[in-house]
């Protein structure tokens, strides 16, 4: 099994060493013979940007591969999900158990979550190279 997430793109936008590329994402019944005939298949065009791209051999209109790794998808779930989610319970909880008031536990967490992402927001620069995808 490969450790990598493969999406085909084309090359929308190109601007020093980063790449902008289209892709379609689809759901993994999409791919069904009856999808067409079942509400549950899905697609969205998405747009990826890939920085520190060799971008001289590249055009707009290109097909590309636009990869990552599994471990760097992990990585992006674990920011973004897992640990806003821990964040949130565990100011939840503890708000709760201090108080007894219901209504300030669920605004506290809610609450916790704007430093969480605001210091996301800060280490942007320092995520992205960390977080990135590349073009095969």
């Amino acid at each position: 099994m490969s450790n990598k997430i493969k999406h085909s793109g084309v090359v929308e936008n190109i601007l020093g060493d980063s790449v902008q590329v289209r892709i379609v994402q689809t759901s993994a019944c999409a791919a069904c013979k009856v999808a067409g005939y079942c509400n549950a298949s899905e697609s969205k065009e998405k747009l990826v940007d890939v920085y520190h791209a060799d971008t001289r051999n590249l055009r707009v209109g290109d097909v590309v591969t636009v990869t990552a790794s599994t471990q760097v998808a992990a990585q992006a779930l674990l920011l973004g999900f897992g640990l806003p989610f821990v964040v949130l319970v565990a100011v939840l909880i503890a708000v709760l158990l201090i108080t007894g008031n219901e209504g300030a536990a669920a605004l506290s967490g809610l609450g916790a979550l704007v430093p969480y992402y605001a210091v996301l927001f800060l280490f942007r620069n320092r995520i992205r190279d960390k977080l990135s995808f590349s073009i095969e």
